[in-house]
């Protein structure tokens, strides 16, 4: 399972339905429908949530319906297996955006939505801004046909997020066209048999309705699996009658060791479960088939080739990628984010050197939770959004940092509190630790020192801020005080 995630230097979260969590995010983008990715989405979400058409629909159609419950088989054992919550979003948050179209959030983000050929209504995301180019593909199947995409043809991406679900070697997996002939081939090795097939609530669609058409026979489904059905628009090869085909389509959950000792007591039964994924088999009559919406580790290599991103950055948490795509990187250099000075920072300068002169102090107190400021602050396209929280539960490091980039007071920390600052922002969790490290190097007031210049800073990437020496950082700052002291 994922819990979403929060860019960093952005405005954007995906998949993340937790305000607390996603900071100063203000743009929520929802890739799909599975429930992985909907985790924390409720009645009480209050921000406008993009995603596709279909997803959109499958949306409302939960709030109508609720929650699939499991197909129960005749006489199957056992109490009916826990399904999760639908997400029971508000309809007025639910921002539907065309896919293939180009469209502009909030004045300064352009998304792109693009097919990711994981399950009905599952999109990548092509976001443009200030912060460079990125595409976030969500769960995902890499076909050839994408490289025909005109909105990444030729595309300079900065930052790659990749479905990393399957990113190993040792992980082949076959195409679903080749998976389907398996189960097709299972299926006529046991001619005496009925077939049940395990599936999600939202995808493998696609396998149901081709061995339908193989084999001529209906698939039984619940009626609300039906309903999906007919909502997707697929071929009528689906059917509630018990009895009117010999493949029943049934919950994942339903394919025990349980549930087959009971479907065999009526008709001999084979459990067909088609997943990527390795699976400890209970029955004999289980046969999981390598039938997967996840890209292979072969077919994962020929995307990041083609598409030669700046950086990889792995969706899947606990997954470290980078290292077999390093050859395929661009060598270009990333999008660096506008380092210059902006004009309201200029006029707090320049109100600085009216006041009364005074000499660089070191801060001996930390700035109340209250005066923290809040970074970039991105204001909400709708009108009626409520504000995110902002850094809840991130720790407030208890360092003395001094104002001035050139401190040479004694006993000032100034500089050792610049190292660790440096550590910081090499943690593997870039969005806490950006946070955690605006907020521990933030002045005690804005009067003190304009704040825009750091922001800018501590928002820039990471690889960015590899490429940067500490040196040239030191001498921004002090440029910057000079101008002051000019004006």
């Amino acid at each position: 399972a994922m819990s979403g995630t929060v860019i960093p230097g952005t405005p954007l979260a995906v998949d993340c339905w937790s305000v607390r969590r996603a900071g100063g995010a203000r743009l929520f983008f929802l890739s799909h429908m599975h429930s992985d990715h909907t985790v924390g989405l409720s009645s009480t979400w209050s921000r406008p949530l993009y995603c596709s058409p279909l997803t959109a629909r499958l949306l409302h159609r939960r709030l109508q319906v609720g929650a699939p419950g499991p197909a129960r088989p005749p006489l199957a054992a056992g109490p009916a297996p826990l399904t999760a919550p639908a997400p029971q979003v508000p309809t007025r948050w639910i921002r539907p955006l065309e896919v293939g179209q180009s469209h502009v959030l909030g004045g300064e983000v352009t998304v792109t939505l693009l097919d990711s050929n994981h399950c009905p209504g599952s999109v990548m995301f092509l976001f443009e801004g200030a912060f460079g180019t990125i595409l976030y593909t969500g769960d995902f199947r890499y076909t050839s046909t994408m490289q025909g995409e005109p909105a990444l043809r030729g595309r300079h991406i900065d930052r790659l997020y990749l479905d990393n679900t399957h990113c190993h070697p040792h992980r082949a997996l076959p195409s679903r066209q080749r998976a389907t002939r398996q189960a097709a081939h299972v299926i006529r090795t046991h001619p005496q048999h009925q077939v049940v097939i395990g599936v999600y609530s939202l995808g493998k669609e696609t396998l149901l309705v081709d061995l339908a058409v193989e084999f001529s026979t209906w698939v039984v489904v619940s009626p609300w699996r039906l309903e999906q059905m007919r909502l997707l628009e697929l071929p009528d090869v689906f059917t509630t009658e018990e009895g009117a085909g010999w493949i029943r389509a049934v919950d994942v959950t339903e394919i025990r060791w349980d549930t087959l000792v009971s479907w065999n007591t009526l008709h001999p039964t084979i459990a067909i479960l088609p997943t990527g994924r390795p699976v400890r088999v209970t029955h004999p009559n289980i046969h999981p088939i390598p039938y997967s919406d996840h890209s292979s580790f072969s077919e994962l290599c020929e995307f990041v080739k083609w598409l030669k991103p700046c950086s990889v950055i792995p969706i899947v948490r606990g997954g470290m990628c980078q290292a077999y795509f390093q050859k395929y990187l661009s060598s270009a250099p990333q999008a660096l984010p506008d380092l210059k000075i902006p004009k309201p920072v200029q006029e707090s300068v320049q109100q600085q050197s009216k006041r009364k002169e005074r000499k660089p102090m070191c801060l001996l107190k930390r700035a109340p939770w209250h005066s923290v400021p809040r970074g970039v602050v991105y204001e909400s396209p709708e009108e009626h959004t409520e504000k995110s929280e902002e850094f809840t539960g991130v720790k407030i490091l208890q360092q003395n940092y001094c104002e001035s980039a050139f401190c040479s007071k004694e006993g000032c920390t100034c500089h050792t509190g610049k190292e660790k600052g440096k550590a910081e922002l090499s943690g593997e969790q870039p969005g806490v630790a950006r946070a955690a490290s605006a907020v521990s190097q933030a002045p005690a007031s804005d009067e003190h020192f304009p704040t825009r210049f750091a922001e800018q800073y501590l928002l820039t990437p990471l690889n960015v801020l590899k490429q940067n020496s500490s040196q040239k950082f030191d001498k921004l700052v002090e440029d910057f005080f000079r101008r002051g002291e000019a004006s």
